[in-house]
């Protein structure tokens, strides 16, 4: 794929950034057993674009640091910032986001960040996503909607179950292909997401937006190109431990 340009959408348009900001804690929602989803009034706040990311960052009383990158799931014209994190074994950051945190609470952050991975509101996309990486595709869906113009989206999204996919009503109800590996959707047979399901939502023009963990993100990516899609059309996005968007 092709390699990023840091700070530049694919457009070649300098994507926004913000730095350090507070941010206060307005709702907390746990819509899946390992997630959590927050609302954040962040001081200051920067318009974001659909795809981009913020870090979050904590802080002990000794002064040790942690800090991770989370995808926004809200449109630019949410007046708040919605994040979704999914809670990782001995994950430092995601666990106290997932058990601790509360209305009220104040945390550091900052964003909004990255210009690869965003998606203009103007020309078509096909959209796919694994897990919690549908977050940023939310964030695309959402903005597709705010403009009258979900006609340019084509969604597809894989998880375990329906229980475990993040805003899987949301993306459901857009007409999103929900490829569940262990029960069915619809007259969709459990299985994993193969180049079949992608194949009517491929159009000639799209740019391809995957995000998802590293193995699904290297397999979508491969069925996308597999299908006709230009390698530089194809966006990758991986998440993981390792502190990357998730």
């Amino acid at each position: 794929m092709t390699e990023p340009v840091l700070g530049l959408s694919p457009s070649g348009r300098r994507a926004p950034a913000g730095g350090w900001r507070t941010a206060t804690v307005t709702a907390v929602d746990r819509p899946t057993p390992r997630g959590v989803q927050l609302r954040l009034d962040v001081a200051d706040r920067v318009d974001h674009l659909p795809g981009q990311h913020y870090v979050v960052r904590l802080t002990a009383e000794d002064g040790y640091r942690a800090q991770r990158s989370y995808s926004v799931a809200s449109a630019p014209s949410d007046p708040q910032v919605e994040l979704f994190v999914e809670r990782l074994e001995d994950g430092e950051v995601s666990g106290y986001l997932a058990d601790v945190v509360e209305p009220g609470d104040v945390l550091e952050v900052r964003g909004p960040i990255g210009g690869w991975f965003v998606w203009d509101g103007e020309d078509p996309a096909l959209l796919v996503g694994g897990g919690s990486g549908v977050v940023p595709l939310v964030a695309m869906l959402r903005t597709a909607r705010d403009l009258g113009r979900t006609d340019l989206l084509r969604i597809a999204v894989a998880a375990r179950t329906r229980a475990l996919l993040p805003y899987a009503d949301e993306l459901a109800a857009a007409g999103a292909l929900l490829a569940l590996s262990r029960e069915p959707s619809g007259i969709r047979p459990g299985g994993r997401l193969t180049a079949a399901d992608l194949v009517p939502l491929v159009e000639p023009g799209q740019t391809a937006f995957v995000c998802g963990s590293a193995a699904f993100a290297e397999a979508a990516s491969g069925l996308v190109v597999e299908l006709g899609v230009a390698p530089a059309d194809v966006r990758v996005e991986r998440f993981g431990p390792s502190g990357g968007p998730a």
